[in-house]
């Protein structure tokens, strides 16, 4: 398989997504010197975006991520730092879909 889109999102807790979101940002540096890794940043509702979307809500941020393949993605999930993020935000997540994506 090539290069895979992933959608992950996040809703946390009442109150904690700019906690969570600060240790997101913070493993970003990490994640993008993983092989394989294209892009990855977390994304909010955009304001004043009218009758078009579909708010995810003030609880709730949306990860953007393109790998190179599934190879690389699987790795991610297990490295160190994926892992001690996860760790540090446990308590501060109430819910989290990942959607994995092939261009059609």
């Amino acid at each position: 398989m090539s290069i895979v889109h992933v959608l992950a999102i996040i809703t946390t807790k009442p109150g904690q997504r700019e906690a969570v979101l600060e240790k997101f940002n913070a493993n970003v540096p990490a994640v993008l010197d993983e092989d394989g890794c294209i892009s990855y940043e977390a994304t909010i509702d955009a304001e004043g975006a009218g009758p078009i979307q579909t708010p995810a809500g003030v609880d709730t941020f949306v990860v953007v991520k393109k790998w190179a393949s599934l190879e690389p993605l699987a790795a991610h999930g297990a490295s160190a730092h994926m892992k001690a993020y996860a760790e540090s935000t446990k308590d501060m997540v109430a819910d989290r879909m990942i959607h994995v994506l092939s261009p059609s």
